[in-house]
């Protein structure tokens, strides 16, 4: 009969095996890089439930809780005997239930199979079904389940919630206080809330923290010292940090539990804090983007699609960071770096900042006043139109246009039209993460770096050809990190660039360090001019307090590399010290100069090459000005391998020492230095 008994059992138990399959349904997570939580989302049915295993709380509370609800867990099979028996001896003492006999396993039957009505039935299927997941599942993992589906009131379940719900942080570093409550919650959960009845809450406590005491889980002075501390007398929000991306993974993976992105925390709750508070003083409908990634990797390390996702009024769930808008002044630097490059400018060339017209097209600066005769320098710095347009004039916009194609960004020209001089002023359509992708790369002096979206794409170096030689990167950050800080900014030691479009409806502000580069859009997601938005006046204070609280130590931008050099006017080139064109449009400093002058390195320069240190030597990048192609270079009477068209040339110097350069034009013409390589 016993072995029959036994057969039906066994039958009985794999016919009827407990719905282990309804304790499936999580919320979503969306994590950071250190996994840390920025967003979760609650379940089909509304709840708060974070799947929450033993290693994610405080071993101290998993020993309270123990010792608590059930001091034989580890030594009983779902029923302790025990405390069944001492329950029924106190209900016929005592004529009413005096301690309860329920067991950790199986409060996890009723939370994974609950019942209306507590009744007889009820409770010996609660036994049956303890003794069933007790065959299953080992201790740790009935663990695991009642620390996800325990009930902390209202729509939160299982510890993980609750503790951020409660005390704004994960479990895993619980104080004795916040343990003892977070054990004595699940008992009466909508009768021990803390936000509803403080005292009930406080008493409950106590009683945990008794009994936790009296197990020796703690000592009875850490009990009395947890028993003064405060309870929370509100319910946080749960993180809900970057809800753009957070959306966007959740498109990309719909049935993954965990999204892991390359954000990380401390960074994205800065940027959305400074998002806000500028948005708040801007004005009502003003809206912020802001995407800080890192320029080494390309990783997005913060992304603020909106000043408030939930804002209807700012349009908050249009995320910025992805719509395309006139960049204004901020495509600028990578003008002045082509020019740079090519040699037909220095920092102190002087160029002209006066009335121009280039075939009907007469630019005028922003405040339509001009400084006459400036520096490249200032020129930049003072982000004056008529210079920027004169270069791209001589550089050409569609090399500038191939030079983004490298980076892998292709702003959107206007229907059937061809790249203008007006790209240099905006006249060309780019998302806020394509101009930060951009910047990316002249902060990496000058190698193209691919963003990542955050989530799963791959970020990192683009192969090819470089966006500015290391030279030109290095030049064009030098100039913008003397730009002055807007008012009322410390000075940070960044680069950074402003623009504006347009109609004043759209502001920029994009600054670089030698680690991270931040871009800031500020405006109207519905495209509405905002009267006085400027990228210097809105987005510019937004950039540096972005830097600010990020929470990011600036890192110094990258020292000048082999071949940079910072001349004043005087020692210039003679084909250096003024830029302007000649009838026919190309470049000159004179119209009636056309003989080839080597423009770098100058004369009598040391070049630092790595000849002193023994190492292999690096190539010197020569520049020249005038002349007609086709170029022969020289090297100590000795021609180079190449004849060439371009006026930037490299040449690998054979070892340290003085050496003789020479450039010999197709008439004939030629002009020499001398440089020693060390």
């Amino acid at each position: 009969m016993s072995a029959l008994a036994a057969l039906g059992l066994e039958w009985a138990d794999r016919a009827f095996p407990p719905p282990l399959e309804r304790a499936q349904a999580f919320s979503r997570e969306v994590l950071d890089k250190d996994g840390h939580l920025l967003r979760a989302f609650a379940t089909p049915d509304g709840l708060w439930r974070l799947k929450t295993t033993v290693g994610d709380v405080d071993p101290r509370f998993v020993d309270m809780l123990v010792a608590y609800e059930d001091q034989r867990f580890r030594e009983h099979r779902g029923v302790d005997p025990l405390a069944l028996g001492r329950a029924a001896l106190q209900f016929i003492t005592n004529g009413r239930i005096v301690s309860g006999a329920s067991t950790l396993s199986m409060q996890v039957a009723r939370l994974i199979e609950p019942r209306e009505r507590r009744s007889l039935t009820a409770k010996l299927l609660q036994l049956a079904r303890a003794v069933q997941i007790e065959r299953r599942l080992s201790k740790e993992q009935i663990l695991d389940l009642y620390l996800t589906h325990a009930p902390y009131g209202g729509n939160l379940e299982g510890v993980r919630a609750a503790s951020l719900a409660w005390f704004g942080k994960e479990p895993r570093r619980l104080s004795v206080g916040e343990a003892a409550m977070l054990v004595a919650l699940p008992q009466l959960p909508e009768k021990r809330r803390p936000d509803r009845n403080l005292a009930a809450a406080d008493a409950a406590r106590k009683r945990v923290l008794a009994r936790a005491a009296v197990a020796k889980v703690i000592g009875e002075g850490e009990a009395e010292r947890a028993a003064m501390t405060a309870i929370p007398a509100r319910r946080l929000q749960l993180p809900a940090h970057a809800a753009h991306l957070a959306e966007a993974a959740l498109r990309k993976d719909p049935q993954a539990l965990r999204h892991e992105t390359t954000l990380r925390r401390e960074i994205q709750r800065g940027l959305e804090a400074v998002a806000r508070e500028g948005a708040a003083k801007l004005g009502p409908k003003v809206s912020v983007a802001m995407l800080m990634a890192d320029v080494r990797t390309g990783e997005i390390v913060g992304e603020v699609g909106s000043a408030d996702y939930f804002d209807a009024s700012r349009s908050g769930w249009i995320d910025m960071t992805r719509i395309t808008r006139s960049p204004g002044s901020t495509l600028k630097p990578f003008i002045y770096g082509l020019a740079l490059e090519e040699g037909l400018v220095s920092q102190e060339t002087i160029i002209e900042d006066r009335p121009a017209d280039f075939f009907g097209y007469r630019p005028r600066n922003f405040d339509m006043s001009y400084q006459g005769d400036v520096s490249i320098r200032q020129a930049l710095q003072l982000s004056l139109n008529v210079p920027a347009i004169r270069l791209l004039d001589a550089v050409g916009p569609a090399r500038l246009m191939v030079r983004f194609r490298r980076a892998e960004v292709r702003p959107k020209l206007p229907a059937h039209e061809a790249p203008g001089l007006a790209i240099g002023l905006g006249g060309v359509g780019i998302t806020l993460r394509d101009l930060v992708q951009l910047y990316a790369g002249l902060a990496n002096r000058g190698l193209p770096v691919r963003l990542g979206d955050g989530i799963e794409g791959k970020p990192g170096l683009i192969d090819g050809e470089s966006l500015l030689s290391p030279v030109a990167s290095w030049q064009v950050a030098d100039i913008l990190s003397g730009v002055l800080p807007p008012t009322g900014s410390r000075q940070r030691g960044i680069a950074y660039k402003t623009g504006t479009s347009y109609g004043y409806r759209d502001a920029w502000s994009v600054g670089f360090d030698g680690r991270y580069v931040l871009g800031v859009w500020v405006g109207r997601p519905d495209h509405g001019a905002v009267p006085g938005l400027t990228g210097y006046g809105a987005a510019a204070p937004i950039l540096f307090e972005g830097f600010a609280r990020a929470g990011v130590a600036i890192t110094p931008l990258p020292d000048a590399p082999a071949g940079a050099i910072r001349l004043a006017q005087a020692d210039l080139p003679i084909g250096q010290r003024r830029f302007s064109v000649t009838a026919n449009g190309l470049p000159s400093t004179s119209i009636r100069e056309a003989a080839p002058q080597i423009v770098f390195p100058p004369e009598g320069a040391r070049v630092e090459l790595g000849a002193t240190a023994g190492q292999a030597l690096m190539p010197l990048t020569l520049k020249l000005q005038g002349g007609r192609a086709p170029f022969r270079w020289l090297a100590n009477g000795r021609p180079l391998p190449d004849v060439t068209r371009r006026r930037v040339s490299q040449w690998l110097p054979d070892g340290g020492g003085y050496s003789t350069l020479t450039v010999i034009d197709a008439l004939g013409r030629a002009s020499t230095v001398r440089v020693f390589v060390e």
